[in-house]
């Protein structure tokens, strides 16, 4: 085990550090003191409510394919915190991660800026990808767009916005409408904004930017996308309008080549043949997963292994997933906010189970293993999805 690594997730879970402080003051505050690399990168900036992950991977692997030395940000991580950062596919090393971390978290406290724990991986991101002379970063937000860390950016080469749904409505708001509002905050002067939906918000935004508002319909053939799922088809539409746009020159076999080859783990994701991992965490993604299964298996008993954190609308989820039938299992997991079995019992229309372990499932079941991306690492061996 790499002591160093360890002691910087020790630092970035710290109690001082592990909460959610939305505002550019202090990662402006500490990226000037690192001589503000974010200004020496193009960015390509996504936001939405669902399918930002998605979104982000399949470009970052399009533009690696292509030749481009490619970064990608995202969040969360399933099992390590390294999964976040990215180079043409391969993770920070540990090394390097621990380095940052402290390098920054040094400087921070030297200058009594107090940085939250996406604060400092996004500084650290920035500074990686400055230090290693990446050609394009593949951005996605944290939380909103307006006031998340990763907006510090001046410019970008593109925003993207995927699709909007009602989540994190204690800080974004409590309607589409002010949560595109949110979104629209990550679009940039005279840059293009690419989204499939057309709230006005992100429209007015886009005007007053003199920027190009591009609305994507959602019709792009996913065959060659080893991505999996309903949603996958607007994802895709979504990237290949930007990735044209930006990138002319880039041959369409290259871009075909490229979609076979995406990962983007518990999306939807066909661990083994009798089980699916998808950290749908929201009404919306609980929707997505539904009509997938539907789609893909639609003559399968189901067995699902669920588990949420109490600020979700999980009473909502379990309606749309859960039917006459379905084996349910409820799971507590390691997190502070994570809901007891009671809870989730007590909202749920249905009998269910407590979960112990994988083998102890109904063998002749399709095993679905949802809910928050959170409690993954606790359920599903390692070697199952990366």
């Amino acid at each position: 085990m790499n002591n160093s690594y360890q002691k910087a997730v020790s630092l970035l879970t710290s109690q001082g550090k592990f909460y959610i402080n939305l505002g550019l003051e202090r990662i402006s505050s500490v990226l000037a003191l690192l001589g503000n690399p974010q200004d020496k990168l193009k960015c390509i900036h996504v936001a939405g409510t669902n399918g930002k992950g998605s979104v982000c991977t399949i470009i970052a692997t399009i533009l690696a394919k292509a030749g481009i030395k490619t970064g990608l940000y995202t969040s969360p991580h399933i099992y390590e915190y390294t999964e976040r950062i990215k180079i043409n596919g391969h993770d920070i090393t540990k090394d390097d991660f621990a380095d940052y971390i402290f390098e920054i978290c040094k400087l921070a406290d030297d200058n009594d800026i107090h940085l939250t724990e996406f604060e400092i991986l996004t500084a650290v991101m920035f500074k990686y990808f400055a230090d290693n002379s990446v050609e394009v970063v593949v951005l996605e937000t944290g939380l909103g767009g307006r006031f998340d860390a990763t907006n510090v950016i001046k410019s970008n080469l593109c925003s993207i916005i995927t699709h909007i749904d009602l989540d994190h409505t204690e800080r974004l708001g409590n309607t589409r409408s002010k949560i595109a509002f949110e979104k629209a905050g990550i679009i940039k002067p005279n840059s293009p904004v690419f989204t499939c939906e057309g709230y006005e918000e992100i429209k007015d935004k886009a005007d007053e930017c003199n920027s190009l508002f591009v609305l994507v319909t959602p019709f792009e053939d996913t065959t060659n996308l080893s991505l999996k799922g309903s949603c996958q088809q607007e994802n895709l539409s979504l990237v290949l309008s930007a990735v044209r746009f930006l990138f002319p020159k880039i041959p369409e076999n290259t871009i075909q080549e490229a979609l076979k080859e995406v990962k983007n783990p518990c999306r939807f994701q066909l661990c083994r043949e009798d089980l699916i991992v998808d950290g749908s965490h929201n009404p919306n993604g609980a929707m997505a997963l539904r009509e997938s299964l539907d789609r893909y298996f639609p003559d399968k008993k189901r067995c699902f292994v669920f588990g949420c954190l109490k600020n979700k609308d999980y009473k909502t989820m379990m309606e749309i997933l859960f039917s006459k039938g379905d084996n349910i299992y409820f799971y507590h997991f390691n997190n502070k906010n994570s809901c007891t079995v009671e809870e989730l019992q007590s909202a749920c229309q249905y009998p269910s189970n407590i979960f112990k372990s994988l083998d102890e499932l109904p063998k002749d079941y399709l095993k679905i293993v949802c809910g928050s991306f959170y409690m993954l690492n606790e359920i599903i061996p390692e070697n199952l999805v990366l």
